[in-house]
């Protein structure tokens, strides 16, 4: 908020006046939300590098981010990808509105792949998550992100809370060491650990397999994962390195994490909003207000500093699609 802001409010700070003491409906008037969700990725992306400079960040959805306009024939936002390792889409080939094997159509799949096709092309990683059941399908996501030379997970369930059993072996599966993200051919995306018991259960059967990259929750019921466990996950079964990520959503606040606090119900922050339909226990937030970025960053009590002082080798951000819904609402 404070770079949207500080422009076109200068004139007050001259007076003594802060942007946190103006009223709250003349700081919503005067954001743009594509480009404050662009800030707040590039700022955590910055901080999350000062920590570790080969730390990953990949945000999910929201690809229309890429551009400086949100439309396909927009520029590039360099600053943007200049801050990604990686794009992460679901549904690109199958998955459509949320229904497992449902054919994305022809012309949504276009327009995301012009999207992604720019990001390729500066660099970044593209990780697609379908969302299949029949091997058929499962074939046809797994060769057609292939083709478009995305890496890629069909997910058998829209929970994300299992290992596929088909295929057997990962999809290009290989015993190399991984050691960047564009070195990978293949990932999981398992960021619902709830049909294990256990944390070391999760952890011993996540080790059988030989994905290049695990993408989980930071969190097993609330419980960080130990060093040894986080050194386990890092080796696939065949012996080969590879990369650990942690899930974060950053535009949603949800109240089974760590930092919620019970009395937000009634008398909620400044940045806490409504629960998100359809999601009980997801709540849009205001993203670009600090309060709400101090839990997610910035400091040694903040989401991405546990994530990366525990041995993550990268972020995998959800909720960056969020700004559509604060557009919506103008």
């Amino acid at each position: 908020m404070r770079r949207t802001l500080s422009v076109l409010l200068s004139p007050l700070f001259f007076f003594g006046c802060s942007l946190d003491d103006l009223p709250d409906d003349l700081n919503q008037s005067t954001i743009i939300y594509d480009k404050e969700m662009r800030y707040l990725v590039e700022d955590i992306s910055d901080y999350a590098k000062q920590i570790n400079r080969h730390f990953i960040i990949v945000p999910q959805n929201g690809i229309e981010l890429i551009t400086t306009t949100t439309t396909t024939t927009g520029p590039v936002d360099d600053a943007y990808l200049d801050a990604t390792d990686g794009i992460a889409q679901e549904a690109l080939f199958f998955g459509a509105n949320g229904v497992v094997d449902q054919p994305t159509s022809t012309t949504e799949t276009r327009r995301l792949e012009t999207y992604l096709d720019l990001a390729k092309d500066e660099g970044d990683t593209i990780l697609i998550t379908d969302f299949a059941s029949i091997e058929r399908n499962i074939d046809d996501s797994y060769l057609d992100n292939e083709e478009a030379e995305y890496i890629s997970f069909a997910a058998d369930q829209e929970t994300l809370d299992d290992i596929p059993r088909y295929p057997d072996e990962p999809f290009n599966v290989n015993a190399r060491d991984i050691d960047n993200l564009d070195e990978a051919s293949n990932f999981i995306n398992i960021t619902d650990p709830r049909l294990y018991s256990t944390p070391q259960e999760f952890v011993d059967a996540l080790s059988e397999t030989n994905y290049d990259v695990l993408i989980i929750d930071f969190f097993f019921n609330g419980k960080a994962y130990t060093e040894e466990q986080i050194e386990q996950l890092r080796l696939k079964e065949n012996g080969g390195r590879r990369l650990l990520m942690a899930y974060i959503n950053i535009g949603e606040a949800q109240d089974d994490r760590y930092y919620w606090n019970p009395s937000w119900v009634s008398n909620p922050p400044s940045w806490l909003l409504d629960e998100v339909p359809g999601e009980p226990g997801n709540y849009y937030v205001r993203y670009w207000q600090q309060g709400w970025q101090n839990i997610i960053y910035g400091n040694n009590d903040s989401y991405m500093y546990m994530i990366v002082d525990a041995g993550f080798d990268g972020a995998y951000m959800d909720g960056i699609d969020v700004f559509e819904y604060f557009d919506s609402q103008e």
